[in-house]
């Protein structure tokens, strides 16, 4: 994924359509266990937001700069959440 953001009537807890992000990254995580490429899924977060991705969807850090990933931990949590309800 390149860069994620949301509309502006969805930001903050009062957004229209609350969680269209974390749904975004389980079905972004899905489609790569799909395709055989283990499930990773990487992107480049706005650097004010960096804090927020780690918080709310486990994202961590790839080596340095906007780049942040999930790994499969962080990802199965997002599948059950958003997923298989």
């Amino acid at each position: 994924m390149d860069i994620v953001e949301s509309t502006p009537h969805n930001y903050s807890h009062k957004g229209k359509h609350q969680g269209v992000g974390g749904h975004l990254f389980a079905n972004a995580y899905q489609i790569s266990m799909e395709a055989g490429c283990d499930g990773y899924v990487a992107f480049t977060a706005k650097s004010d937001l960096m804090a927020y991705y780690s918080r709310v969807l486990n994202a961590q850090v790839a080596r340095g700069g906007q780049r942040m990933f999930l790994d499969e931990v962080a990802a199965e949590i997002l599948l059950d959440k958003y997923i298989r309800k």
